[in-house]
């Protein structure tokens, strides 16, 4: 097995390599590491070590920069600002959500939530403006959350929910201005005295779906210290995401970028253009994004089954349904050489998890 198929294996396993001093170790799912890729990495052990030494060396940490000039985009963030200027300011890219809260909500204390959100994460108060022929970031001035509140209240049982909703679609159909800004806003339904519907919506250049999950946490534990009278029990984060871009920019870059582009490329080479699916309706020539989905509860049985049937193949259960996916495709396309993109976390620094920003 030579060092680059070893490498491809332990990627498509979901081993990790790591270094511990000198020591080479890995992380892997339970079976992933067979007698036969250990054998190797005995045997490519030396080039491992060499490999991991150069990208540590090149990746470092994410830091704190001083703030003062323009900053840079990430990359996630050049894309999306690209086809923002390419289609012009629409809903694709936006995430909007809504939850029902139960019970007396104090929308001071709210609000005083949000503005600490606010606070805490600069790309949720940054806009993107052309410099010289390119987009930069542009941190906008700490200040107090808007948080506009509907009065549903007075209306009949029967139009209150339905209203409810028609405005939260609204709100979730309403483009962002990346250049004047918000990338967030707000809104509170009043419903009932004790029941409201809070609706939020980011544009997805300055947020992702890990961090939905820092917004909740945050949010929930903002309210809870803020009512009770308490301060913050959030610690600051070390970094901010406009850090992260430029430490990403700075990182890759010269050869380790051409190392990337050249592993794509062979990859994804001869990979064809587009999946043929016998669907009940021809493909648009202009993609329109009325897309939907549709939501179905796997049987428990079945779920142990895959996942027992992931441990003896040493995949992950992922790993397991992605290969289902990808052969239905296959079948009903006539395809055999199938191409899917999966996203990932990418928070590949401590400093990088509590921050709510485009990683994936």
């Amino acid at each position: 097995m030579g060092l680059q198929e070893l490498l491809t294996l332990l990627s498509s396993r979901g081993v990790r390599l790591h270094l511990e001093g000198d020591r080479l170790r890995y992380t892997a799912p339970t079976g992933a590491v067979t007698e036969e890729i250990r054998a190797a990495v005995v045997r490519w052990r030396a080039d491992l070590v060499a490999a991991l030494r150069t990208a540590s060396s090149h990746v470092g940490a994410p830091e704190a920069l001083p703030r003062g000039g323009d900053l840079v985009l990430s990359f996630a963030q050049q894309r999306l600002w690209f086809l923002d200027q390419l289609h012009g300011a629409g809903a694709a890219y936006n995430m909007p959500g809504a939850v029902v809260l139960s019970g007396v909500v104090d929308v001071g204390v709210l609000g005083r939530c949000l503005s600490e959100i606010l606070r805490r994460h600069e790309v949720l108060r940054t806009t993107y403006v052309v410099r010289e022929g390119g987009p930069v970031q542009v941190v906008g001035p700490v200040l107090p959350a808007d948080l506009p509140v509907r009065d549903l209240s007075g209306l009949p049982d029967q139009e209150r929910d339905a209203a409810a909703r028609r405005l939260a679609e609204e709100e979730a159909r309403r483009p962002f201005d990346l250049a004047v800004g918000p990338v967030i806003r707000f809104l509170l339904l009043r419903l009932e005295a004790e029941r409201h519907v809070f609706v939020w919506n980011m544009h997805h250049i300055a947020s992702d779906g890990w961090s939905l999950g820092v917004f909740y946490r945050e949010l929930s534990a903002l309210y809870a210290a803020y009512a009770a009278g308490e301060e913050s029990p959030l610690a600051e984060p070390a970094v901010q995401y406009a850090d992260f871009a430029a430490w990403q920019r700075q990182w890759l870059r010269g050869n380790v970028l051409d190392s990337h582009l050249a592993y794509w490329r062979n990859q994804l080479a001869q990979a064809p253009t587009l999946l043929e699916l016998p669907t009940d309706r021809p493909r648009p020539a202009v993609q329109s994004f009325r897309g939907s989905s549709e939501r179905y509860v796997v049987d428990p049985a079945v779920r142990r089954g895959l996942e027992e049937l992931s441990r003896r193949a040493g995949v992950t259960l992922f790993m397991t349904l992605e290969a289902a996916f990808a052969t239905t495709l296959a079948r009903h396309s006539g395809q055999t050489d199938i191409v899917i993109g999966t996203p990932i976390a990418n928070r590949t620094h401590p400093t990088l998890e509590p921050l709510i920003g485009y990683f994936a």
